[in-house]
């Protein structure tokens, strides 16, 4: 009986190696198709460049969504439809402003920045307030109401260079813009400050999203250039004193009605089986921005879903013992 078990179970293992190879050689075939003979970058560039800027509920993001359903009803889709959805419709009005307002070394200083996504608005009148600095929630929390109330608060850690793997840089900085205005605000914060995410120094900001927690006030955040977040913190060191004035007109409005992008390969005989495949078409502003939608284009292409078809009509050709 025991050598019987373990006959099955040798069995079991080796029909299950079989099958995972040839997924993985299905999967393999789609990434060599859509490398060696897509056009994913030139699609890429298409959307960027005469699109451009398509923040969720915009008319850029609109515009989108019909380059998308153009591009795609020229494959190899059975059908292609656009199913309503609503989505959230945050607004970034006009410019924003921030400086360092009384520096004894430098005066005046205009730092490079821009609203976080979702953030509230200062309104025209700002908000112009002592600055300090802190590297994580920590720092933020040692410090306490004492030290962080009626402040703006600048969260200053970078990515890290020395991550082979660039989203473990990412995700182990990006805390403090998704979550710090929420942390500081729960401290009395004015508002806050984020450094862009990014390895590299430059002159630009980086926007993203915020979250805000709920039961605790809003307040408003900017994310500033890396270059300028190594200005400020220089600054920081040399004078305690520093002060910033911060103004934003941006508000999140109601949803706006939008769409869904939606290609569909029929499958042969597992028909009610799915695989799907998807990426977003919105983009943060105010520049143009390449979404994470690299899949999307990939696999949307002729050759490709071409490919993805041939599969779904002859599932036997994957299929293992």
């Amino acid at each position: 009986m025991k050598k019987l078990l373990l006959l099955l179970l040798f069995t079991l293992s080796l029909t299950l190696r079989a099958q995972t190879a040839q997924d993985e050689q299905g999967i393999k075939e789609i990434f060599n198709e859509a490398l060696s003979k897509g056009k994913s970058y030139e699609m890429l560039s298409d959307l960027c460049l005469k699109i451009g800027p398509r923040l969720s509920g915009s008319p850029g993001a609109a515009a989108a969504v019909e380059w998308s359903r153009h591009l795609m009803e020229t494959y190899d889709f059975d059908s292609v439809w656009l199913q309503p959805v609503m989505v959230p419709h945050w607004v970034r009005g006009q410019k924003e402003i921030t400086r360092v307002i009384n520096s004894k070394k430098m005066g005046t200083v205009e730092l490079s920045v821009c609203a976080l996504g979702n953030s509230v608005g200062t309104g025209p009148s700002g908000v112009g307030a002592p600055i300090i600095e802190v590297k994580n929630f920590d720092e933020l929390k040692q410090l306490g109401t004492k030290g962080v109330q009626g402040k703006i608060v600048f969260f200053n850690r970078p990515m890290d260079p020395t991550q082979i793997h660039t989203f473990m840089a990412y995700g182990g900085a990006v805390d403090q813009r998704g979550s710090g205005a929420s942390e500081a605000a729960k401290l009395g914060a004015l508002a806050v400050i984020v450094r862009s995410m990014g390895i590299n120094l430059e002159n630009y900001p980086h926007t993203g999203a915020l979250r805000y927690a709920p039961d605790v006030k809003k307040i408003p955040a900017v994310a500033v250039s890396t270059r300028h977040a190594e200005l400020l913190s220089k600054l920081l060191k040399e004078e305690k004193d520093l002060q910033v004035y911060i103004e934003t007109h941006c508000e999140m409005l109601d949803d706006a009605p939008s769409f869904n992008v939606i290609g569909q390969i029929n499958g042969g005989e597992y028909k009610d089986e799915i695989i799907d495949v998807g990426g977003h078409l919105d983009s943060w502003d105010p520049w143009h921005r390449a979404p994470t939608m690299m899949v999307q284009a990939a696999c949307s292409q002729s050759k490709c879903c071409a490919f993805l078809k041939r599969l779904a009509s002859n599932p036997k050709e994957r299929s293992g013992p």
